[in-house]
């Protein structure tokens, strides 16, 4: 895929999430000269890019402002928004899309900050677009052209998958699956090399073992056609040992349980976020 904009592309915060963005629309075609960087403090990562690719970097938004961007990607931090948003207000265009991937802000609050209507699409990615296999959920607001979502699907696809959700509100549920999954199947890793560790293992050799079975099962996932509940039955032979293992996992109080009430809390603390 390669990405070819007419006009400007701007990023607002340059972190880790934002840094994945521009490492990945460079990888892709986008030429450096129009993505326009702003961040006070960026992250080492991007500012090395910034320094190797010349990329223009903490512009005059009244100067940008005349060229019309065709998107600003939205990538600071939540309780950053009040500081920053209002400074991009010059930018607002029906030419303009507002691509925000700010965690637990509705798209009603980044019109409050920008001051006026907005052609908007907010997105939940994940960390590992950091290597190009996250996967983003977004959703358009009315006011977003075909075209608008296009160019969005395209610049999120730069990391990985992408798809789109039709309220805002389900925004909190990917949260809670994508948005904060990654940290549960670390956890799970966690836990199998702690596992391994009460069953007589080295520290060591019980977590290469956690990392290594983890990241192949998902790659198993990634790479074959079958439903994940196929996969898991392929492994378990009737009265085995893993047959034994699920009928703790899977039993009343298992991991079905337990995995819908730790996403229901993370849905709820998204949506108290967001107020």
């Amino acid at each position: 895929m390669t990405l070819v904009l007419q006009r400007p592309l701007v990023l607002v915060g340059a972190g880790k999430m934002g840094g994945a963005l521009l490492s990945g629309w460079l990888a892709n075609g986008v030429a450096p000269g129009s993505i326009y960087v702003r961040d006070p403090s960026p992250s080492p990562e991007v500012a090395q890019l910034v320094a190797e690719r010349g990329l223009p970097f903490n512009f005059n938004v009244a100067d940008i402002a005349a060229r019309k961007p065709s998107v600003v990607v939205i990538a600071v931090k939540p309780q950053a928004m009040e500081a920053v948003l209002p400074e991009l207000r010059a930018l607002v265009s029906p030419d303009t899309l507002f691509l925000s991937i700010a965690a637990g802000t509705s798209l009603h609050r980044l019109k409050e900050l920008l001051g006026g209507d907005i052609h908007a699409v907010r997105a939940m990615p994940n960390t590992p677009a950091a290597i190009g296999r996250g996967i983003t959920a977004a959703y358009a607001n009315a006011q977003a052209t075909t075209a608008q979502r296009e160019l969005a699907t395209d610049l999120l696809a730069a990391v990985g998958e992408v798809g789109w959700v039709e309220s805002e509100a389900l925004i909190d549920a990917v949260t809670a699956i994508s948005g904060s999954g990654p940290a549960y199947v670390f956890y799970l890793a966690e836990c199998l090399a702690v596992a391994g560790e009460s069953l007589g293992l080295a520290p060591e050799l019980a977590m290469k073992l956690a990392r290594a079975t983890v990241s192949g099962a998902g790659e198993m996932l990634h790479q074959l056609p079958d439903p994940a509940a196929t996969l898991r039955k392929n492994v378990t032979s009737p009265g085995g040992t893993t047959a034994a293992a699920l009928d703790v996992l899977m039993g009343e109080e298992g991991l079905s349980k337990l995995m819908r009430r730790a996403a229901t809390a993370a849905r709820d603390r998204a949506r108290t976020l967001g107020q």
